[in-house]
């Protein structure tokens, strides 16, 4: 692995025949877990329809080619890999391709997109998928939070263990009241965050993301017997009326007199994400040139307190920086994960970014977070809105339950 990255800008920008590129990078809608339009759809149902959009967009390139998939999941259904491993085969992929499902928390689709990029580099497949898949609505609840430990773990007399199935909501007011992160200054981030993807939305950028899904719909649970079938292509957990005053109303949700409200701390939701990802010279071999849009240029993971596991990127990111040789103003976009206002607010504070360079299209405030097929949604924005800039680097970086950060860089063409 020594060889994969080539540090430096200059060296980062050429293009090598050993490259990981992006030839797509899309995702389902995002919707309000419970509530949303794809409440009654399976994670594996929406991670079909990713895959089957994502084949059907190289009809030239035989599914048969594709070596590997690996998805991120924190709350899979069936248990493992075997929901996925079925939807993939469903949609036309061959069973030569193999199949794996991985968990690192909220950076699990992240993950995935690292593994595939991995085994790309090294030659051990040409071609992957990766991406995410969640149904919070099916899945989110007991499963989040394990209810039997181990006795030994339970009392364990190191503090950082037991943290490590603190509620994500109280490592959120733990970063808020250690760094100083006011409510005024969360609720006026959460704002920012709800303006920016409403426009986003209303402006047609997300559509190009976008894979609509056809799906059942319950409309009333109490009734389960009425069923519609409805196609789903917009996110919808975006509201464009937020003010600053609307959320300054809302309660605190996870401790008394806390700062962390339900409006200015990331949706419960549900989404699927994939991207096609190959190695350069093998694109050229298959005629895909044109197609690529992006490459992987690296990623880095790092540890931090389990307690305040919100300041991950800002653990993660200099890091990454550091691996690839690459200062913070050569980055055009940044895409960090907003799992709540305090820690983001925190690590782009912390990092000393430009606030208007820090989801220039909103986040997981205003368009939802489904733990495992966020990152994905994350690099198909990212990707577009560099485009869109003109801009050749971009980062992306996950806080991680447990305590940890991850962060990739992303290189546009």
């Amino acid at each position: 692995m020594a060889g994969f990255v080539q540090k430096g800008v200059k060296n980062i920008l050429q293009k090598n025949p050993s490259d990981v590129v992006f030839l797509s990078a899309l995702r389902t809608p995002i919707t309000r877990a419970k509530k949303g339009g794809l409440k009654d759809a399976y994670d594996h149902e929406m991670l079909a329809a990713v895959l089957k959009a994502t084949i059907a967009k190289f009809p030239n390139l035989d599914p048969a080619k594709i070596d590997d998939i690996s998805i991120g999941t924190v709350l899979s259904e069936l248990g493992g890999s075997k929901a996925g491993r079925m939807a993939a085969n469903h949609v036309g992929i061959p069973t030569t391709t193999s199949f794996s499902t991985t968990n690192r928390a909220c950076a699990s689709g992240l993950n995935a997109i690292n593994n595939i990029a991995n085994s790309i580099a090294i030659g051990q497949i040409d071609v992957g998928i990766a991406g995410g898949m969640e149904s919070m609505s099916r899945n989110y609840g007991s499963r989040a939070i394990p209810t039997e430990l181990w006795d030994d773990l339970k009392n364990s007399p190191v503090q950082d263990a037991q943290d490590c199935i603190m509620a994500m909501g109280l490592t959120s007011e733990n970063v808020a009241e250690r760094y100083g992160v006011s409510r005024a200054d969360q609720d006026a981030f959460a704002a920012q965050s709800q303006q920016r993807a409403a426009k986003a939305q209303q402006s047609g950028l997300f559509d190009v993301e976008i894979v609509p899904v056809t799906t059942r719909f319950v409309p009333d649970p109490a009734v389960p017997e009425n069923v519609e079938t409805r196609t789903v292509d917009k996110d919808d957990g975006i509201r464009a009326g937020t003010t600053v005053e609307k959320l300054g109303g809302m309660k605190a949700a996870f401790k008394k007199d806390g700062t962390s409200t339900a409006g200015n701390s990331s949706q419960v939701s549900d989404g699927a994400s994939a991207a096609l990802m190959m190695r350069r010279s093998v694109a050229a071999e298959l005629g895909l040139t044109s197609h690529i849009i992006g490459k992987f240029a690296g990623a880095q993971v790092e540890g931090c307190r389990p307690d305040e596991m919100g300041v991950g990127p800002a653990v993660v990111i200099p890091k990454l920086l550091e691996y690839t040789g690459v200062a913070k103003e050569d980055v055009g976009v940044w895409e960090i994960n907003e799992a709540f206002a305090s820690q983001a607010l925190y690590c782009i504070r912390k990092l000393g970014l430009e606030n208007a360079n820090v989801n220039p299209n909103g986040g997981a405030i205003a368009l939802g977070h489904p733990l495992g097929a966020t990152s994905g949604r994350m690099l198909s924005t990212l990707l577009h809105e560099m485009e869109r800039g003109g801009q050749e680097l971009g980062v992306l970086s996950k806080c991680i339950g447990t305590g940890m950060g991850m962060a990739s860089l992303i290189v546009r063409e």
